[in-house]
């Protein structure tokens, strides 16, 4: 055969192989589910915004692709998802009174397959926007606690019958006004990254220097949004009655939000060494994987982050009994649950926690705990739902 006609030839074969490739990439991209999740705000990074974050960085990604859309966003929420290969689309440089007209709009440019809703008021615009959408996206909602605004909790339930599907992190949001009325209600405990909060809790040591915490000290750590559902000065009544009887314990509080200042003055009146309020820290799970014991005082909770945080790294946990904690916290096994508002009962469990031989056991606990936390689970679980839900 002449040397040109083999050239033609295996050009021929070449260019024939590159169409066939287009061609199957083509129709990969066609029959990829495209999600959008939306999410009122990634500024402060509290329960619900870290497990959507922690969950699509987790994501297998084999069918489908992530838009996350918000009203405004941090640069470190936006920097960890777009490292990840997730679009992020916020409304930061819009005037804040059109920033939720604006993230419909925008949404609705996006034309997702799913729209996957996370908080109640963008959630009851987006519904009514999307049922005049062509085509149509499925719907999904994730309640992520038992109680909003009023006026924010009724609008959502007068929209939520357009959901396709409603998701609720722990059984009792499932049984809440919140989900009340929903069509194909699933509840699906969420979780974390348990691998790197293994790694963290070995990296204790450093992270206790770090925030100078004695080595014969223990630390006991409470991470929350300054909101006064988490009934800060729940907290600090029984650190205040704790470190009165145990010189070991030392306090560290971490959060952010509207009640802070109150905190930090309120703080400051005990006048202990022993507790401190940090104020916001950033990847506060680092915090928490180098606690001896987590302390929730909350008084009302969906599934808290910070409970499975401390699970996967091992951490035992003192909680009063609200919302999901109960589905995490087996009493006397990983660790302790207290009567919502009896600062007593509270001091009474962490001391409880702290003696030597309770201590070791709630530990172990906590450690056959961590499986139960495991987000890769979760992520399966919603893509497989993703594409269940996908309109043909």
């Amino acid at each position: 055969m002449p040397a040109a006609r083999a050239g033609n030839i295996s050009r021929s074969r070449s260019a024939t192989i590159a169409a066939d490739f287009a061609m199957v990439m083509m129709a990969f991209v066609v029959t990829m589910t495209h999600v959008c999740e939306v999410i009122k705000t990634l500024d402060i990074v509290g329960g619900a915004e870290t497990l959507l974050i922690e969950r699509l960085l987790a994501a297998p990604r084999r069918a489908t692709r992530y838009t996350v859309a918000c009203l405004s966003a941090s640069d470190d929420s936006v920097q960890r998802l777009e490292a990840g290969g997730i679009d992020v689309v916020h409304m930061a440089s819009y005037p804040r009174p059109l920033r939720l007209i604006g993230l419909a709009a925008a949404v609705r440019r996006l034309r997702p397959d799913v729209i996957h809703l996370h908080s109640p008021l963008p959630a009851s615009l987006l519904r009514l926007t999307s049922f005049f959408s062509t085509p149509r996206p499925a719907l999904i909602s994730t309640a992520h606690g038992v109680r909003y605004r009023l006026p924010t909790m009724l609008l959502d339930r007068a929209t939520g019958w357009l959901d396709t599907h409603t998701v609720a992190v722990s059984s009792q949001v499932a049984r809440a006004f919140v989900t009340r009325g929903a069509r194909n209600l699933s509840t699906r405990m969420h979780g974390v990254k348990v691998a790197e909060q293994r790694r963290r809790a070995r990296e204790a040591g450093l992270v206790r220097r770090e925030w100078n915490v004695p080595q014969s000290s223990f630390l006991i750590v409470h991470v929350a949004n300054c909101r006064p559902e988490k009934r800060h000065e729940l907290l600090l009544e029984a650190a205040a009655k704790v470190v009165n009887v145990s010189p070991r314990a030392l306090f560290l509080l971490a959060g952010s939000g509207p009640l802070e200042g109150q905190i930090a003055r309120r703080v400051a009146e005990l006048g202990s060494d022993a507790v401190r309020f940090l104020g916001c820290v950033p990847r506060a799970a680092r915090l928490i994987a180098a606690a001896d014991l987590l302390v929730l005082s909350s008084a009302n909770e969906g599934l808290p982050v910070v409970v499975m945080e401390a699970l996967a790294a091992g951490v035992p946990v003192v909680s009063t009994a609200v919302g999901g904690v109960p589905e995490l916290i087996e009493h006397g096994r990983n660790g302790y649950l207290t009567r919502p508002g009896d600062s007593d009962d509270l001091a009474e469990r962490i001391l409880g926690a702290m003696r030597p031989e309770n201590h070791a056991w709630l530990r172990e606990g906590a450690r056959q705990s961590a499986d139960l936390v495991d987000i890769t689970r979760t992520a399966e679980w919603f893509e497989r739902l993703y594409e269940e839900v996908r309109v043909p």
